[in-house]
């Protein structure tokens, strides 16, 4: 071999090393955090993860690939979720996810620093979590699901399927400082209304059984279940507690009317979690969460179920069949 040919091939393979390297270098794994204040079993915790792991791989994140995700289901205990909170932010995640105000505000005790994006929260606002809705100003952001004046429309439904309906028991999680907007809505409806709304301030479901007998006692009842760990935990006694005191009832999302609940009206809950993916997308890519908008809901489900409204004796009205985006049978 002539040496100025022997030197050209020495020369490109050399540099052909560092690039063969680098190709074969593994790719950079990244962490994430997920603290869901429910059981880890139910079906609508796993139908909000497979929707979250979905809409990160539409967007080139794959878990066991390119990021890790750490999961932690409180179950609508707080001392569980305070536990959890500081095992997720000890592993120093890229990003957490938290899926109510309870949770939200139990990571924010924690950490400062760890971008945190929110879904299902009402008022990050008014609760202190971020600046505004626009610049949100800290580590936090996120998506919410409604606005509290949106909440006197439960009472509107529940007129509109019960006109006989007098009194009405407002189930609330003592803990859930978001009761109180929504309540404040729901009482400015019920004036309007000609509604006695009552209000139950409940901490575990003995406290839920005895709120809707209390309710039950007298006539003319009807119930609206307000969004809460403690309600998604406890959806399936609520539902059937509903049902046996023939008391009417609207919840907040479709999972309870999907339990055997009356009717509902609200977000997707599984599709907002979907959507959330796009923030961690643009964290992880490095993107600051105080720049990032808070997201609002533009679309709300009416949810029915034929079968609950036949046990309770009820028909459901047209206007509202036609209205509802489902109709359970």
């Amino acid at each position: 071999m002539k040496r100025r040919a022997f030197i050209t091939l020495i020369g490109g393979a050399a540099v052909g090393w560092p690039l063969a390297a680098r190709a074969q270098q593994p790719e950079r794994v990244r962490r994430i955090g997920v603290l869901i204040g429910a059981i880890e079993s139910d079906p609508e915790s796993q139908a909000r993860i497979v929707a979250f792991k979905e809409g990160l791989q539409a967007l080139g994140w794959t878990d066991g690939r390119n990021v890790h995700i750490d999961y932690r289901f409180s179950s609508a205990d707080l001392d569980l979720t305070r536990k959890y909170a500081a095992e997720l932010v000890g592993l120093t995640p890229d990003v957490i996810l938290a899926n109510s105000p309870l949770v939200l505000r139990t990571l924010r005790q924690q950490t400062s620093t760890i971008p945190i994006v929110f879904a299902l929260v009402v008022d990050p606002v008014g609760e202190g979590f971020i600046n505004s809705l626009a610049q949100p100003g800290g580590n936090i952001t996120g998506f919410t699901s409604l606005e509290y004046p949106m909440s006197g429309k439960w009472l509107e439904v529940l007129k509109e399927i019960s006109p006989n309906v007098r009194r009405v028991g407002a189930i609330n999680q003592a803990e859930n400082v978001t009761g109180a907007g929504y309540l404040r809505a729901l009482e400015s409806a019920a004036l309007t209304m000609g509604v006695q709304l009552i209000a139950a301030h409940v901490r575990d479901a003995a406290e839920i059984e005895r709120a809707i007998a209390a309710m039950a006692s007298q006539s003319d009842g009807g119930l609206i279940i307000l969004p809460s760990p403690l309600a998604l935990v406890n959806r399936e006694m609520i539902v059937k507690l509903a049902i046996q005191h023939r008391l009417p009832a609207v919840y907040p999302f479709r999972y309870f009317v999907a339990s055997g609940g009356l009717m509902s009206y609200g977000v997707d809950t599984v599709e907002v979690f979907r959507r959330s993916a796009l923030y961690f997308d643009r964290i992880l890519k490095g993107e600051q969460p105080a720049a990032l908008p808070v997201q609002q809901p533009t679309k709300f489900e009416l949810v029915v179920n034929l079968k609950a409204a036949k046990a309770l004796g009820l028909t459901i009205p047209t206007s509202l069949l036609v209205a509802a985006e489902e109709v359970i049978e």
